[in-house]
């Protein structure tokens, strides 16, 4: 039997050194110019989710992106930050081309972020 596929991230919160517990994650599925909802998630006290985004037959190849909800979590967390501030909504699009474990975990500061595609 192949591979089934399973999608996760977390999140750091570099700033502060600590995973961004409580952070608001929205990913869709990109089909050219439309976007869909698949669902929305929170992170946990370690900065993960509960469970992955897509895994089993929810889980597609396809392109995907992520949206981050970084500038609501800073500010939840007591970041002075400016109006607008630097970063807000922090968008991460990737492609996933095979059925295989995906993980994109997002650090993330008031003023920069990186990812990756890690295991």
């Amino acid at each position: 039997m192949g591979e089934q596929g399973r999608l996760t991230t977390h999140v750091l919160d570099t700033a502060a050194g600590r995973p961004a517990a409580g952070m608001e994650i929205a990913l869709y599925r990109l089909e050219g110019e439309s976007r869909t909802l698949v669902k929305t998630v929170r992170t946990n006290a370690d900065g993960r989710c509960d469970a992955p985004l897509l895994e089993g037959t929810a889980f597609a190849p396809g392109e995907y992106e992520l949206v981050f909800a970084v500038g609501k979590y800073l500010r939840a967390k007591g970041a002075a930050l400016p109006s607008p501030a630097f970063l807000d909504r922090v968008p991460i699009r990737f492609g996933m081309a095979e059925r295989a474990h995906y993980h994109v975990p997002l650090l993330v500061s008031p003023y920069g972020y990186s990812t990756y595609r890690g295991s």
